[in-house]
């Protein structure tokens, strides 16, 4: 993984070092402070170009458009709620979507299935193990983002979000959360409709640079991404890991987010 990922600067493949035990220690209070991390960087810019040169062709034939007017749950009912409450506003989302099983031999899989990475993301979220999933087309989706496109508010289902910037867009395209608007207890319904009402002054924006690895609480963290501008695409890798093995999406959710079923 040399020639892929900047090990000089984050020594991933030296867990149990003193340096490895800094970066785990780092990212560990970023997220504990800020509800994510960021290592900006790791993946080389010639590795990035390989990346690009590789996903474009599939990217321009064979991705899926997730063309979508949704709530920021992405479910339809919420219960205990009417379907006229403020927190179910509808947006619309657009994208285009390149699954797993388009692009197996590719820089994205390479570092998604690398023992090395998942031990550090494992060590660096608290957890005990991380497994990659099994389904063949969740796994690592790479997305991307054309001139007046946008992914719109919504919570992850997952505890954590793994995101790898790919290609920055020539404007726009930014990152934008809120971060521990909901938690496990509380909903928060009404904070969520200040939210889509444009009244929450704790949102925060951040812009990426290729080549940035970023990691957040996306569960109870509402994001979008804001809407690009220009020629070149946003185009970003999510990699989907969880604390248990063996998990595959619903049929439904296939269809709903690749359009197809595996």
């Amino acid at each position: 993984m040399q020639h892929i990922l900047d090990l000089d600067r984050y020594p991933l493949h030296q867990p149990g070092t003193n340096r490895w035990h800094d970066l785990v220690s780092r990212c560990r209070a970023d997220l504990a402070r800020e509800g994510m991390f960021n290592l900006e960087g790791l993946v080389k810019p010639e590795a990035l170009a390989q990346a690009i040169a590789e996903i474009r062709p599939v990217m321009d034939t064979l991705s899926f458009t997730h063309r979508r007017r949704h709530n920021i749950y992405f479910r339809k009912e919420i219960p205990g709620l009417s379907a006229d409450h403020p927190a179910l506003q509808l947006c619309d989302t657009v994208n285009h979507t390149v699954c797993a099983d388009q692009i197996m031999q590719s820089v994205p899989l390479w570092i998604y299935e690398w023992s090395h990475f998942i031990t550090f993301l494992a060590a660096a979220m608290g957890k005990d193990a991380l497994f990659p999933a099994r389904d063949a087309l969740a796994r690592v989706n790479v997305m991307s983002y054309r001139d007046g496109e946008a992914l719109n508010w919504h919570f992850d289902r997952s505890e954590f979000t793994t995101t790898l910037l790919l290609q920055a867009p020539e404007q726009g395209g930014e990152f934008i959360y809120r971060t521990d608007l909901r938690s496990d207890e509380d909903p928060n319904y009404d904070g969520v409709a200040k939210l889509l009402r444009g009244e929450d002054p704790d949102v925060k924006t951040l812009t990426l640079s290729a080549g940035t690895l970023n990691v957040f609480r996306g569960k109870n963290t509402a994001h979008k991404v804001g809407t690009v501008r220009g020629d070149r695409e946003r185009m970003i890798a999510v990699f989907s890991y969880f604390d248990r093995p063996g998990v595959v999406f619903s049929r439904e959710d296939q269809l709903g987010f690749y359009g197809r079923a595996a």
